[in-house]
């Protein structure tokens, strides 16, 4: 009779664990997914920011690099945002006057949080992929409905004030 006992605690031991884990791959994968969305907004804030410096300080470079970041499609994305990350740093390092400096402020506020989003996205797509990589993840296929999570590669965003 005991052994009766030890299958059925040993059953719901495995049946919870296996519950647990697969409530964690998918919390894991929408929080990824959750990321990559606040990550995308902050990159549409900042070349929204961008362009709106480079209308007030007449930055033709400037606008077009802002532009070439909101029109771009998944593909070109990360090297056009590297595009304007380079050239807003540019502009930042070459500002010279108050005007530029206090222009510049709420670009420069844009990036740090972009650098923000951008780390919790690679932080929790780390997460994502390190638990798909488990041996029970993949032998019962747990994580199958869910798409794999990719890192957003880009230079650092931020800019000195």
């Amino acid at each position: 009779m005991w052994w009766v006992v030890a299958v059925v605690a040993l059953v719901v031991f495995v049946a919870t664990y296996l519950t647990w884990t697969a409530a964690r791959v998918e919390r894991l994968h929408a929080r990824a997914q959750a990321a990559a969305a606040a990550l995308d907004a902050h990159l549409v804030r900042r070349a929204a920011a961008a362009d709106r410096l480079a209308e007030a300080v007449q930055l033709p470079q400037v606008r077009w690099a802002a532009r070439m970041a909101l029109e771009a499609v998944d593909g070109e994305r990360e090297a056009t945002e590297n595009d304007l990350t380079r050239v807003l740093r540019e502009l930042i390092n070459g500002a010279s006057g108050a005007a530029d400096r206090t222009a510049c402020e709420e670009v420069v506020a844009a990036s740090r949080r972009v650098a923000l989003a951008r780390q919790m996205h690679t932080d929790l797509v780390r997460d994502a992929l390190v638990i798909r990589r488990r041996p029970v993840v993949r032998v019962l296929r747990l994580a199958r409905r869910q798409t794999v999570p990719a890192y957003f590669d880009i230079d650092d965003p931020n800019l000195a004030a």
